[in-house]
């Protein structure tokens, strides 16, 4: 695995909360992710797109980052990229993290933070399962860094989880 920095982890992980905050702006719910090779240059970057009653709800921002970057790099490069976050990747984006080979996940807020922040809003029902615990059950070991960053992650949810 290729040698990290904080400092470059922090500019990837607030280009993530950019991207999220752009996407709140665009009506989506907002989490942000992007892959990027062991050279640093970013190769896919996602927002979700999983609002109702448009978005298809299997559109998380990381598993779309995730699967353009598994068609862009050889699984090589995908083993030396790392995926990074506005939030923690939910099992069912650890799993496509997982299945596409990433070696590194990078991410902001944590599940348990993001739950505070979205309550019971039934547009994010979230998981009591960390993505270290669904990387752990896995034959490969993905290394795993946050949260970071938190506040400057909490920013763009808020007062979007509040009911009108």
């Amino acid at each position: 695995m290729t040698s990290h920095s904080s400092q470059q982890d922090d500019i990837h992980l607030r280009r993530c909360i950019e991207l999220s905050a752009q996407v709140r702006d665009a009506g989506k719910h907002p989490f942000a992710a992007i892959v990027v090779d062991a050279a640093g240059h970013i190769v896919a970057e996602a927002g979700n797109d999983s609002l109702p009653p448009d978005g298809d709800p299997t559109r998380h921002a990381e598993l779309v980052a995730a699967s353009l970057a598994a068609r862009r790099l050889s699984p090589e490069q995908l083993a030396e990229a790392t995926l990074y976050s506005s939030a923690e990747p939910c099992a069912m984006c650890a799993g496509a993290i997982y299945w596409c080979g990433i070696g590194r996940v990078v991410y902001a807020l944590s599940e348990h933070r993001l739950l505070e922040l979205t309550g019971d809003h039934p547009e994010n029902p979230t998981f009591s399962l960390p993505c270290r615990e669904v990387f752990a059950r896995g034959q490969r070991h993905i290394e795993v860094s946050g949260p970071r960053l938190e506040d400057e992650a909490a920013a763009p949810h808020a007062g979007f989880w509040q009911r009108p």
